[in-house]
């Protein structure tokens, strides 16, 4: 797949200016064109050198180099499981670029996106699921993604699926056999021991399926809808749920047009909060465009906020609005301008929902409202451990093993011949390999690979 001699150089910190940028070779000649690129001074095995780095662009009046620090990974105790070098200096992007050039010109290759990391996977460093979550961990922008990314890298759902996967491979060697070894009596037990095992995998299956909704919340992130007729206070609960006086706020109804967008940590949910227009039957134009996009933008929602005046009741508008927005199990009613009446004197539940009071004015109840929004985004109670199943390309994986596995378990209680049941048990563990890695395509590689940095 790559290369055997082909050596790769890449910046692998961040673009922009900072104290200290990194540079790092992987390949069969990196610690030879490191040396180059040194001056010659000898590197010991994961020991820090100081030194003199070559800076192409930088002339002779100014000695060519820069002040690092290199450190040399020999294969295969390296990220990659190749030889590594990786060279810091002055986070100067002309530098880098200019160190960059230096080792291309000694013989190195540019790396292309995610290519250390896929050597990795390549060299067995990795498995392809860690791998993934390398790139989740530098993208997280929130702890409970941080955690969820920590947790796939350090293999837990590599390990769930190998305990899976263990009995299936004991059951195909025991139908293999029956059928390689007609001639020495062997012959596999039907006794539905065969069924036995396939639901087993099934349940387990089913369970990591089960929480693959929270996962992907966490990982990828929800849009959260607040929606109301104008005047509730939308604007200004939006403004106090973000923090920063984003979305304009008057007296006069109809100020907000279009849809607002801004993204908020949420109980470590990443949530896109969208102010909407207020939902009134509206004659100027802009207007109606706007409560037009309210409608699209709570359709495409994860979940909606609906917002209520508490100091002028529920009012003939609300109740036609409950009534659009129907999906109790993804709908939170929140009474605003709580502040504004005696306690106990707001109603507790409206349309049979329980209501959130508070006050965007003076962040009354505004906590208890983002732990109960957590609660809906995860669809059930918060849990403390990390969900096992979060990219969607895992999912699909699972569901394709899923369905192969049912066919494989018709077939062992019908107790259909061993050639059938083990095209079946085949197809669930292919699908097994190609969400671990262990057996996968080029393309599918290229496609997890893409989004990552270069120098990474």
């Amino acid at each position: 797949m790559l290369p055997p001699d082909d050596t790769i150089v890449a910046i692998a910190t961040p673009p922009g200016r900072s104290a200290i940028g990194v540079v790092r070779l992987s390949g069969r000649r990196a610690s030879a064109i490191a040396q180059a690129l040194l001056g010659g001074v000898r590197l010991e095995p994961r020991c820090a050198t100081y030194c003199h780095v070559a800076v192409q662009g930088l002339t002779a009046a100014d000695n060519g180099r820069d002040e690092a620090i290199a450190v040399w990974f020999p294969a295969p105790r390296s990220y990659t499981g190749e030889d590594v070098v990786e060279v810091s200096l002055h986070g100067n992007p002309l530098l880098l670029e200019g160190v960059v050039r230096s080792a291309t010109a000694a013989g190195a290759r540019l790396a292309r996106r995610g290519e250390f990391t896929l050597r990795a996977v390549v060299n067995g460093k990795r498995t392809l699921v860690a791998a993934e979550a390398v790139a989740d961990v530098i993208d997280a922008s929130t702890y409970a993604q941080a955690r969820l990314a920590f947790d796939q890298l350090n293999g837990t759902l590599g390990e769930r699926i190998a305990r899976i996967d263990a009995p299936l491979f004991d059951l195909i060697a025991q139908l293999e056999a029956s059928l390689d070894f007609p001639d020495e009596g062997y012959h596999f037990s039907a006794d539905g021991a065969a069924a036995r095992v396939v639901e087993h995998a099934l349940s387990e299956i089913d369970a990591l399926l089960a929480d693959a909704a929270r996962g992907r919340v966490i990982r990828e992130g929800a849009t959260v809808a607040v929606v109301g007729r104008p005047n509730v206070g939308k604007s200004s609960l939006f403004n106090a749920l973000v923090g920063a006086e984003r979305a304009i706020v008057t007296a006069a109804p109809g100020t907000t047009r279009d849809v607002l967008t801004e993204r908020v940590d949420v109980a470590g949910f990443h949530v896109t909060l969208l102010d909407t227009a207020g939902i009134r039957a509206a004659e100027d134009l802009a207007e109606r465009e706007g409560v037009v996009r309210s409608v699209r933008a709570r359709a495409a929602a994860d979940a909606t906020l609906v917002v209520l005046d508490a100091a002028a009741g529920l009012t003939a508008g609300d109740e036609a609005l409950l009534s659009d927005v129907a999906d109790g199990g993804r709908r939170i009613v929140v009474w605003n301008k709580c502040d504004l009446l005696p306690s106990g004197t707001i109603p507790t539940t409206v349309d049979g929902l329980n209501v959130s009071a508070v006050s965007a004015l003076t962040g009354q109840g505004l906590d208890q409202l983002r732990a109960r929004l957590a609660a809906v985004l995860e669809g059930s109670e918060p849990r403390t451990e990390p969900p096992a199943v979060a990219n969607i390309r895992h999912v699909g994986l699972l569901q394709r093993a899923r369905t192969a596995l049912i066919r494989a378990q018709r077939l062992a209680r019908a107790a259909a011949p061993e050639e059938i049941l083990l095209t079946e048990l085949h197809e669930a563990r292919r699908a097994f390999d190609e969400l671990v890695g262990v057996r996968t395509p080029d393309d599918v590689l290229a496609r997890v690979f893409e989004r990552f940095c270069i120098g990474k």
